[in-house]
């Protein structure tokens, strides 16, 4: 039997983070939502997605991230893993870091 694989949707800093994970539950904590084994695209070389990398840093070596409950927007259980996100909540577009260009020369 295959392992459940969610899509939790929650509010950060005004952005909208779109992460998946192999486990959720109420936690022991109350008013938190656990969420553990979160899963990343590995990609050795080229990144092609700048968006999964930044989240792979903020949260890659996380066992388990306790959300407060009012800050979740959604859980869904998912056949597939999708785009990891990271959305701005007013417009819901994507948030992509801008790629650090050299500095002009004086």
């Amino acid at each position: 039997m295959a392992k459940s694989l969610y899509k939790v949707t929650f509010l950060n800093h005004g952005k909208v983070y779109e992460l998946y994970a192999r486990s959720v539950s109420s936690g022991q904590l109350w008013g938190f939502t656990e969420v553990a084994d979160l899963l990343f695209d590995v990609h050795d070389g080229v990144v092609v997605d700048p968006t999964e990398e930044r989240l792979r840093e903020e949260f890659g070596n996380t066992r388990v991230l306790h959300l407060p409950m009012q800050s979740i927007i959604r859980i869904e259980e998912v056949e597939k893993k999708g785009q990891a996100a990271i959305r701005d909540a007013a417009t819901g577009e994507k948030v992509v870091t801008p790629f650090p260009l050299p500095a002009k020369p004086r």
